[in-house]
């Protein structure tokens, strides 16, 4: 790692909840800044080497834990009051803020996986950001899904989910292989959302009193890969419903393409697939301040 520093600041949500980050600094005054916003229950150590490429490329990034999750989970998961709708309204907006504390001289940007590119219209700071890059970010809506995933992916929300809740109090979501254990709410949102149209949209005017979908104006790429079988076209587009005037490209990834055997939904942030990152360095580059789109 060329002159990067790391640090680890305490984030204090609106609510008091304590959240653990990471700064990644590179050597001198950067003038973008990226919060690197993550998949549900994926703890921020996946992001690892993807931030600390973008600090080796001049970009200061911080990484964090969402509530509930890894290093941001404080006491037993069953006690938990956390939900995704607080990823949005809380852990994010702090995280931001404590971005542009570290990088006051900066613009910021999002890079957004899954719901951490899903619930940025829930931050009531959303813009202050430059631009928003999103990677496998769509409705995950179930009905839009392609047999037979659409039935591994019924089974995992309509019955292992309510099944864990109902048993543990939470959902055991590291034994089919997705990410950490969910605080109940966090859940049973989720699958909620996943059940409806336009994934948040599905909570406007119930537990959603107040959001920015609809004033969101910055520039934004939504990209996706052929082989993830959660994020497809009609699953992006859903979401892309829910924002009425934000800009957005769409950039849908072929493996062979990049010589890879495999992107989906994860592997995007996957060291072996760092020839993809290239994508979001020239993305941020052809944001930056004094550069022409």
């Amino acid at each position: 790692m060329s002159g990067i520093t790391t640090e680890y600041p305490a984030i204090r949500c609106a609510d008091d909840t304590k959240l653990a980050a990471t700064f990644f600094v590179p050597k001198g005054s950067p003038k973008a800044a990226v919060m690197v916003a993550p998949a549900t229950g994926i703890k921020r150590s996946f992001y690892t080497p993807f931030a600390e490429y973008l600090a080796e490329n001049g970009f200061g990034v911080i990484t964090f834990d969402n509530r509930g999750i890894g290093d941001s989970l404080h006491g037993p998961i069953q006690d938990c009051k956390a939900s995704l709708q607080d990823w949005g309204q809380l852990d994010m907006p702090a995280v931001l803020e404590t971005l542009k504390t570290r990088f006051p001289e900066a613009q910021y940007h999002l890079v957004g996986h899954s719901a951490g590119g899903q619930l940025f219209g829930l931050m009531p700071n959303a813009s202050d950001l430059a631009s928003v890059f999103n990677y496998a970010a769509s409705s995950g809506r179930l009905t839009n899904m392609k047999l037979p995933f659409r039935l591994q992916a019924r089974f995992f929300m309509n019955v292992f989910i309510p099944f864990n809740n109902l048993l543990f109090g939470y959902t055991n979501s590291q034994w089919v292989g997705m990410g950490e254990p969910l605080p109940r709410q966090v859940a049973g949102q989720w699958r909620t959302w996943c059940n409806g149209r336009g994934y948040v949209k599905t909570a406007f005017g119930k537990s959603v009193l107040r959001h920015w979908y609809d004033t969101l104006d910055c520039p934004s790429v939504w990209v996706n890969a052929v082989d993830d079988p959660i994020a497809i076209n009609e699953n992006v587009s859903d979401m892309l419903t829910v924002f009425h005037k934000l800009p957005a490209e769409r950039l849908t990834l072929i493996p062979a393409d990049y010589k890879l055997p495999a992107i989906g939904h994860m592997k995007f942030f996957s060291r072996k697939n760092k020839a993809l990152w290239q994508l979001v360095i020239d993305w941020l580059r052809i944001n930056e301040p004094g550069s022409h789109h």
